[in-house]
C-alpha cells in the first residue's frame, strides 16, 4: 500500500487505441502523465519478434483487451522495454520503472545483467523486472534458442546473474552458461541481496514458478486472476522457506467490461472489485489506459480519477 491506498500502475505497451504504434514519446508522456498525478509504477512489457502463429487465436473481440497468446496480429509494435524504459527514467523520478515479461531466455545472462544493473543506476534503484520464458516458439526460433529448453534457460540465467550482481569477480559454471574471474560493473542500486527487485508470475502456480518466487521474488504478478489454490500454495511456499507472505508485492488490476466491439469501459465499474482484491491480499493494481479512453490528452485526468477512487477505499 501507498500512504493508505494500493498502489497503482500505468501499462505503457499494448495502447495502440490511445497512442499511434510509432509514437514512443507519447508513451513516455504519459508516464510522466502517471507520476504527475500520484501513480507509483508504470510497466512496459515485449516481444523482440512475432511471428505468424501470433495471431493463430483470433483477435479480441475489442482492440482493447489485453494482448494474449495467440491473440496479436504479428505486425504488432512491440519496442525495446530496456530503452522504453531507460527514456521513462530520464522524464521522471520517482515511480517505479517495471520490466514487465521480460523474455530472458532469448538473451546471454552476462549481457543482461550489465543492462539490467545499467538502467538500475540510472533510475536509482526504480527498476523492477519480471522475467518471464514466455509463449511464442517462433520467437525463439528467429533467435536461435532452443523453445523446449526455456524454463531451464531461465532457471540457469537467475543464477549467472545473482552472481554477477553480487560478487566481483564473479563465476558460474552451468550446463549452458559458463565464466570465471569476470567483473561486471555497475552493480545495481539495492544491495543485500544486490538486484533489481523482481516480480514473477504466469497462468498458474505451477512447482517451477512458485520455486523461484521463493527464492527471487518481491512480487506475483499473475497472468489473470490467480486462484485461491495457487494464492495458497505461494503462501505456503514462501513460509516453508521462513520468507513472511505478507512480504511480498502482490499484483492485481482493474476488470475492464467492454459493452461492444469498439468502445472504451467504464473505470469506475473496472475498480469495482478492488475491495475484493485487496481482501485477498493484492496491494498494487495495474491499469491500461487506453481500456478506458481514446484520447491521449485525457491520460493524466484519468490516472488522477483513478487514484482519487482508490484512496477512497
Amino acid at each position: 500500500m501507498t500512504e493508505g491506498r494500493p498502489r497503482l500502475l500505468l501499462i505503457l505497451t499494448e495502447n495502440h487505441t490511445l497512442v499511434d504504434p510509432d509514437d514512443l514519446v507519447g508513451l513516455v508522456q504519459m508516464a510522466v502523465d502517471a507520476e504527475a498525478a500520484g501513480f507509483d509504477a508504470v510497466m512496459a512489457s515485449e516481444h523482440i519478434v512475432l511471428g505468424p502463429s501470433a495471431g493463430a487465436l483470433g483477435r479480441p473481440v475489442n482492440p482493447r483487451a489485453y494482448a494474449a497468446p495467440g491473440n496479436q496480429d504479428p505486425a504488432t509494435c512491440w519496442p525495446s522495454s530496456n530503452v522504453l524504459l531507460a527514456a521513462v527514467a530520464a522524464a521522471t523520478s520517482r515511480v517505479r520503472l517495471v520490466m514487465g515479461a521480460l523474455i530472458a531466455p532469448l538473451r546471454h545472462p552476462v549481457l543482461l545483467a550489465k543492462e539490467l544493473a545499467t538502467l538500475d543506476r540510472l533510475s536509482e534503484g526504480r527498476l523492477v523486472v519480471q522475467p518471464t520464458v514466455s509463449w511464442h516458439r517462433e520467437e525463439y526460433d528467429a533467435l536461435g534458442v532452443p523453445f523446449a529448453e526455456r524454463g531451464g534457460i531461465l532457471d540457469e540465467q537467475l543464477e549467472a546473474m545473482s552472481a554477477l550482481w553480487e560478487h566481483t569477480p564473479a563465476s558460474h559454471r552451468g550446463p549452458r552458461f559458463a565464466f570465471e574471474d569476470v567483473y561486471c560493473v555497475p552493480k545495481p542500486w539495492r544491495t543485500g541481496p544486490a538486484r533489481p527487485k523482481m516480480w514473477f508470475g504466469g497462468q498458474s502456480m505451477h512447482p517451477r514458478l512458485l520455486r523461484r518466487l521463493v527464492r527471487y521474488g518481491d512480487g506475483f504478478h499473475p497472468f489473470g486472476t490467480a486462484s485461491a489454490a495457487d494464492l495458497a500454495a505461494l503462501r505456503s511456499g514462501l513460509a516453508a522457506a521462513g520468507r513472511d507472505p505478507h512480504s511480498i508485492e502482490m499484483v492485481g488490476g482493474t476488470r475492464a467490461a467492454f459493452e461492444g466491439t469498439d468502445d472504451t469501459a467504464d473505470i469506475d465499474r473496472a475498480m469495482a472489485d478492488f475491495g475484493q482484491q485487496i481482501a485477498a491480499g493484492f496491494t498494487t493494481f495495474c491499469v491500461k489506459p487506453s481500456q478506458h479512453t481514446d484520447d491521449p490528452s485525457e491520460v493524466r485526468a484519468l490516472c488522477e480519477h483513478i487514484v482519487s477512487r482508490a484512496s477512497r477505499r
